[in-house]
Parts: C-alpha cells; sequence; structure tokens
C-alpha cells in the first residue's frame, strides 16, 4: 500500500458518501430544517426585542446546532454497519482511523457546511449585531468539526443497537460542553466589542485535538462494536 493508493481510496470513500447523502436528501436535510426551525420558533416563544435575542440568540443558534448535528450521527456508521462495508473496512489494507476520517469529512460537508451556510440568516433573524455574525460564522466553522469528531465514537459505541440514539445523546452531549460554553463566550464576547482571539484559540485546539484523536478512538470502538 503507497500514499497514492491510500489517497484514491479515502476521495472515493468521501465521494460516495456525498453521493448517497445527495440521493438520500432527507439524512442531511433533516439536520438542517431542524436547526432553521428551533432558530426560527425561538423568538415566538420569548421575546422578539433586540436585547434579548442578542442576548441569548448566539445559545440558541449553537444548541440548535448542535441538536441537529445530534441527529444525524446515529446513521454515521449504521448503514456501513448493516451492509457489512464496516467488517470489509478491518479487513482491507488501510488503516481504520484513516477510513473514519474520511467518514468525518463526507458527514461535515453534509452537516456541519449546511448549518455554517445558513447561521448568518438565522443571526439576522434573531437580532444579532453585525459585528457578531463574523464570529458566529468562525465558531461554527471550527466547533461543528468538533462536534463531529466527537460524536463519531458515540457512533462507534452504539452502532450494532437497534435503538442506540438515546444512549448515543447521553453518551455524548456531556462532551459537548466545552465547545458549546467556549463558542458562546466568544460570540458573547463580540457582541459587547471585546477581544474573542482567546476562545477561538481554544475552539481552534480543540478542533484540532478531536480531529488527531478522535478517530482512533471511533476505530477501537468499532472494533468493540463488531467483535
Amino acid at each position: 500500500m503507497n500514499q497514492d493508493s491510500l489517497g484514491k481510496a479515502l476521495y472515493a470513500l468521501i465521494r460516495r458518501d456525498l453521493l448517497l447523502a445527495y440521493r438520500s436528501r432527507g439524512e442531511w436535510l433533516n439536520p438542517l430544517v431542524f436547526f432553521i426551525i428551533v432558530a426560527s420558533l425561538f423568538p415566538l416563544a420569548t421575546s422578539a426585542e433586540q436585547q434579548v435575542l442578542a442576548l441569548l440568540g448566539p445559545g440558541v443558534i449553537w444548541v440548535a446546532a448542535l441538536l441537529a448535528t445530534l441527529l444525524s450521527l446515529d446513521g454515521l456508521f449504521r448503514a456501513d454497519y448493516e451492509d457489512g462495508s464496516l467488517e470489509q473496512w478491518l479487513l482491507s489494507p488501510y488503516p481504520l482511523p484513516l477510513i473514519v476520517l474520511a467518514k468525518l469529512c463526507a458527514h461535515w460537508l453534509t452537516t456541519g457546511l449546511p448549518l455554517l451556510i445558513a447561521a448568518p440568516v438565522m443571526a439576522v433573524l434573531l437580532r444579532l449585531p453585525d459585528t457578531a455574525i463574523a464570529t458566529l460564522v468562525a465558531t461554527l466553522a471550527l466547533g461543528t468539526p468538533v462536534l463531529s469528531a466527537i460524536g463519531s465514537i458515540g457512533a462507534a459505541l452504539t452502532v450494532s443497537l437497534r435503538r442506540g440514539g438515546m444512549l448515543l445523546a447521553l453518551l455524548i452531549l456531556p462532551l459537548y460542553a466545552p465547545a458549546l460554553i467556549f463558542a458562546t463566550m466568544a460570540i458573547d464576547a463580540a457582541i459587547h466589542g471585546l477581544q474573542t482571539t482567546g476562545h477561538l484559540l481554544i475552539l481552534g485546539a480543540m478542533l484540532v485535538l478531536s480531529v488527531m484523536f478522535a478517530p482512533l478512538a471511533a476505530a477501537a470502538a468499532l472494533r468493540i462494536s463488531l467483535d
């Protein structure tokens, strides 16, 4: 096995997942629609005053993005488990963590990227200041891959369970707390005209660490699930 064949295999896997997502549009549209509905209904349930929305809006958008990502995680490996692809991955000469990383890239492109594109519209709807919208987009660009990476561990652990969605949520939600906290703190700092560099750097560090170690943990969890 050489690097050229490995790169082609990972590219083929990402392309395959994107094609499957395109053919099954509901799988990637459902999280996006959920995200839009939650963010849109919030002003109706609380208040339409700009001060209230600017105060609570960052948390609402991030919680909606977090739950939308969680909604899509149960199917990250399930289809591959049901059709036998996971067993073929274990038998293939390619490193399983890199295969998981390719799956994560495809998952983010079909889940995280649409949320990232829709977020500025939701920010305007929730009357966030213009100065905070760029920070919101930056936190989502750094944070949504973290959500996918951490979520892959729980998805791998519950892939063999028929009704693992609730267990997946219980396993993963506490691990999402640091990303949620620092992201909302960065947006709040931008609203008040404060520096956001420190918060964004911490999110960037989370992204690097999650991309480095989450595929290893998810690969180990997949091996356990298939034993």
